[in-house]
């Protein structure tokens, strides 16, 4: 998947289009959730060595959030890094080069826009905004 594609494809399963915050980096894409504001991919263009690859030149990803428990075992992965300029316990940096299946890709962009979508609270019996009345 390209970055085009994978522009059209937020777009097209989320309704989400993209911000451009940075003067200084104008093709830096964010999109965010439409009710919390929170980012949930940041497409970038950024040299290749940032990624600790030994080539020159330009590569196209994205910044995802991930799932703890899987970040280590998918930076094992072709095309997966460790977060370019966030933080790297909870976010990867996805090559958008076709060196990551689309599917994965699509895969990994749902657990990011779950994981900094609204969390909501779940009532425990007893709580003071439990529905039902106490008999005590």
């Amino acid at each position: 998947m390209n970055k085009q594609d994978f522009q059209k494809y937020i777009f097209e399963v989320y309704g989400v289009t993209p911000d451009f915050p940075w003067e200084s980096n104008p093709t830096f894409a964010v999109y965010r959730h439409s009710n919390n504001r929170k980012w949930f991919a940041l497409v970038m263009d950024i040299p290749k060595s940032r990624l600790g690859l030994r080539e020159d030149g330009m590569i196209d990803v994205v910044n995802l959030k991930c799932d703890p428990v899987l970040i280590g075992s998918l930076r094992s992965e072709k095309g997966i890094f460790p977060a370019y300029h966030m933080s790297k316990d909870k976010w990867i940096s996805v090559a958008l080069d076709g060196s990551v299946d689309d599917e994965q890709i699509k895969m990994l962009l749902d657990m990011s826009f779950e994981l900094t979508g609204v969390k909501i609270k779940k009532r425990r019996k007893g709580d003071a905004y439990d529905d039902q009345t106490r008999d005590d």
